[in-house]
């Protein structure tokens, strides 16, 4: 039997999944979480995208990390996304149209990225965005070798001075608490967040959808009732049908 997705290697920055053949396809750059790089849950996602007919690519971002520990969130160069995208549409299966997908603190790098491309007049912005709880401010530093839970031996307080974050070799203007400039964004863009998080609180998204409808924005937003940071299986579902939906919409050719 063919394989009905299959890998594909994007030299320098890693590896695909999409579905057999020349394409072009449409096509989705995925920012995993804190759960970093290597934990493969981006891969999981960029392998259900590719089952849609997508060409989509899990980009490891996070800094370090092995086969047993995912890598951290600290000093992430935002600059090597951009290169990252650039490659992406140089690739030769890959459609006229991208789009980015980011969970989590992927949802943060996502929306953050493309406002400081905005700003900075970068060409390549993404063609449709998609982010799931999603903070509406620059968040700290993480790194899971340090993560214990509250009350655990050896937990710390979150340090606000670990910056996450670089731009052009600076995390000076990235401080945690500064509110991401999503509102320069006039693509399409999909929110969606659990109403029971207990990670990143649900507020963070109606912000964000409050502020962008003041800005004379249309998001397309999503409220998933009495689910957690990681939706339940029939939530999950719900948010896949949502997903696969907007992209087949904005990166159609």
């Amino acid at each position: 039997m063919p394989l009905k997705i299959v890998r594909r290697l994007l030299p320098e920055f890693g590896t695909t999944y999409g579905p057999p053949g020349d394409g072009p396809f449409p096509t989705i750059l995925i920012l995993h979480g804190s759960e970093g790089g290597w934990s493969g849950w981006s891969h999981r996602n960029a392998v259900l995208l590719a089952a849609h007919g997508f060409l989509a690519f899990p980009f490891p971002y996070s800094q370090g990390g092995n086969a047993w520990n995912a890598g951290s969130i600290s000093q992430v160069p935002l600059d090597r996304t951009v290169d990252a995208l650039a490659a992406l549409r140089a690739f030769p299966c890959v459609g006229k149209r991208i789009g980015l997908y980011g969970v989590s603190r992927g949802a943060e790098h996502a929306l953050l990225l493309t406002s400081l491309m905005l700003r900075d007049e970068v060409e390549g912005v993404p063609d449709a965005i998609a982010v799931h709880s999603a903070p509406d401010v620059i968040c700290g530093a993480f790194d899971g070798r340090k993560w214990r839970d509250s009350g655990d031996p050896g937990w710390l307080p979150w340090d606000p001075a670990e910056r996450a974050w670089t731009w052009r070799g600076t995390s000076e203007a990235l401080l945690p608490t500064t509110p991401i400039e999503i509102e320069r964004y006039e693509g399409p863009l999909f929110l969606s967040h659990g109403t029971r998080d207990r990670v990143w609180s649900v507020d963070m998204t109606r912000r964000l959808a409050e502020r962008l409808h003041r800005h004379q924005r249309a998001p397309e937003v999503h409220f998933y009732e009495d689910e957690d940071h990681v939706p339940r299986s029939e939530a999950e579902n719900e948010h896949h049908e949502k997903l696969v939906a907007f992209f087949e919409r904005t990166l159609a050719t």
